[in-house]
């Protein structure tokens, strides 16, 4: 409850935050002929200046889509240094979410659902025995403990 509440009443706020790591010019390499970029002006409050400079830089990648504006400085060439800046490090995250799809897309393939379908083995020790569902082969329970499983595939 903020101090300067009278009435008792409770202040609620949320704040959600991305974190992109900001890679070097190395790691991501921008060639300018697949950049557009435009001046504009920037929106928002600040008079006559603001409603004649183009401060505000967008730049499009034109390979992937990707639109980045940037209108937090009031020189254009600092508004070009972030843009290009914020850029580079959306294009590492969708280069590295493609690269974390791809490999949880073979984690996953080699999986199962874990339905009863799935199952390559059942181990029943009430009964002394074990059976390999995939080569249809039977072993006794004791020895399968004891390590020997030879006797389950061909």
């Amino acid at each position: 409850m903020p101090p300067t509440e009278k009435r008792g009443r409770v202040h609620t706020s949320t704040v959600t935050l991305a974190c992109l790591r900001e890679p070097s010019a190395a790691e991501v390499d921008l060639d300018p002929r697949d950049l557009v970029v435009k001046p504009t002006r920037g929106s928002g409050a600040g008079g006559q200046h603001r409603n004649t400079t183009d401060s505000a830089i967008q730049v499009t990648h034109k390979p992937t889509g990707i639109q980045v504006r940037v209108e937090s400085e009031r020189s254009q060439h600092q508004n070009k240094a972030s843009a290009l800046a914020l850029l580079r490090a959306r294009l590492l995250d969708q280069q590295q979410g493609h690269q974390n799809k791809r490999r949880n897309d073979r984690r996953r393939s080699q999986l199962g659902t874990g339905m009863r379908g799935d199952k390559v083995r059942t181990i029943a020790l009430q009964r002394g025995q074990v059976t390999d569902h995939r080569t249809g082969r039977r072993v006794n329970a004791k020895k399968y403990l004891r390590g020997e499983v030879d006797a389950l595939w061909p």
